[in-house]
């Protein structure tokens, strides 16, 4: 096998292994999120991850229908119709209608949804100021080559989005 075949295989191994780390990382951090919700609201109401992030695209978003929290989030209006009525039972979030739209309702967040939202986003920016000053120690050429070769494996992926496993790994 010549070196640049071993690289590669030393990639694909390194890549496998940041898949990984980052399925590990993303429970840890969903146990966190679930975990301070669940402090927040008292312990006698549960949330989901999905309910955290309607209520967060609720937040970003306000005044916002269903319509545009399931075309951002890519969730069925269906389901996310009893993600939001579990969120107003809860008071996280209320229904409106705007002034010049008296048919269509809206969602806002009342102001314990606004509390927990908050909660949300200073997890995401404490997250984000972590990975900006571990980035801190490469060049801005090797960003660059970073970013290129991040994009070109989000590229990958959706290459292979299509791909029927199973058909592919059935035995004849």
């Amino acid at each position: 096998m010549d070196r640049k075949q071993l690289a590669k295989l030393d990639v694909h191994e390194t890549f496998i292994k940041l898949i990984h780390q980052m399925e590990s990382h993303e429970a840890r951090w969903n146990e966190a999120v679930l975990t301070i919700f669940g402090e927040e609201l008292q312990g006698n109401q549960s949330m989901t991850l999905t309910g955290i992030h309607v209520l967060s695209c609720i937040g970003e978003h306000e005044p916002i229908n269903q319509t545009g929290i399931a075309e951002k989030l890519e969730v069925s209006k269906g389901n996310l119709s009893k993600i939001c009525t579990k969120l107003e039972k809860n008071d996280l979030v209320r229904k409106t209608q705007l002034n010049d739209n008296k048919k269509e309702l809206f969602y806002r967040l009342t102001p314990k949804g606004k509390r927990l939202f908050d909660l949300h986003e200073i997890g995401h920016r404490m997250v984000q100021n972590h990975f900006l000053n571990f980035l801190d120690r490469y060049s801005e050429s090797e960003l660059a080559t970073a970013k290129r070769f991040l994009m070109d494996v989000i590229g990958y992926c959706l290459e292979i989005e299509g791909v029927d496993w199973y058909e592919s790994l059935k035995l004849d």
